[in-house]
């Protein structure tokens, strides 16, 4: 009943925003041609890497395209889903609007996590789909290839969500971390090549401090067939782990909310 309840909030939630969002249809191709430009970057910059023949420890080409692909579907889920969403937390706090949502009968996390929906990430997903499709066919993958990534693609975005919402609780105690969440999305940036690419010294940092490379080096891996179980199991934990401590995280961070009213 309750999980029947909630669907219907948001499927109430994201009607209204996208019927919103529609009003203004020019922003949706500036979007793509923004998206496709920044795309276009990130395959140059891994171009010239490749034009000479150089490889990423064992990562052909169209290997690691599927890497890049799945970053670009995880920045679409990004501009889709958090940023309209998380970002907000702050301008909430800062204006005290956070009492309304406190008093609603719902979760506070659900309402501030999913009030809303932004269409213009809808490019990044499609070209991230269309990468790793452009890129399994010159590999020759089969059609059940891709569907290997969906259960460590839904870990990913799990912990990448979990991580987003921890920064913007903070805003609680500092009110603008504005900054702090643009470090984080520049961190992510590593996600664009394998883990492979980078030192040592950066693979353990973007394994185990901040899990990059379980929100796209995994997923890709599962895509290509040579991902270890332990590894999908290893980013499950991670994602529960991380989604746990976002909800112990955000009753702690609000014992120290002063309201507007107060």
């Amino acid at each position: 009943m309750v999980v029947q309840q909630y669907w219907r909030l948001l499927k109430l939630f994201w009607g209204a925003a996208i019927a919103a969002e529609m009003e203004y249809r020019l922003n949706f191709a500036i979007a793509a041609i923004t998206s496709l430009g920044n795309l276009s970057g990130s395959i140059f910059g891994l171009f010239l890497f490749y034009r000479t023949g150089y490889t990423f420890a064992g990562w052909r080409w169209e290997e690691a395209l599927t890497v890049l692909g799945t970053f670009t579907l995880l920045q679409g889920f990004s501009t889709t889903c958090l940023v309209p969403n998380l970002n907000r937390i702050v301008t909430q706090v800062q204006q005290g609007t956070l009492d309304f949502v406190l008093l609603k009968p719902i979760s506070s996390q659900f309402w501030l996590s999913t009030r809303t929906i932004s269409l213009w990430g809808l490019p990044d997903l499609l070209f991230g789909m269309m990468i790793i499709t452009y890129a399994g066919t010159k590999l020759g993958l089969p059609p059940t290839a891709y569907l290997h990534s969906i259960l460590p693609l839904l870990f990913g975005s799990i912990s990448l969500y979990s991580l987003w919402f921890m920064l913007g609780a903070t805003s609680i105690w500092f009110v603008k971390i504005y900054n702090v969440t643009e470090v984080l999305r520049g961190l992510l940036e590593a996600g664009r090549y394998p883990m492979a690419a980078y030192p040592v010294a950066y693979r353990f940092f973007f394994t185990f401090v901040v899990p990059v490379a379980f929100l796209t080096t995994i997923p890709a891996e599962a895509i290509l067939g040579r991902v270890e179980v332990i590894s999908v199991a290893a980013a499950g934990v991670l994602a529960a782990g991380l989604l746990l401590a976002s909800m112990a995280f955000w009753r702690f961070a609000l014992r120290f909310y002063t309201s507007a009213s107060s």
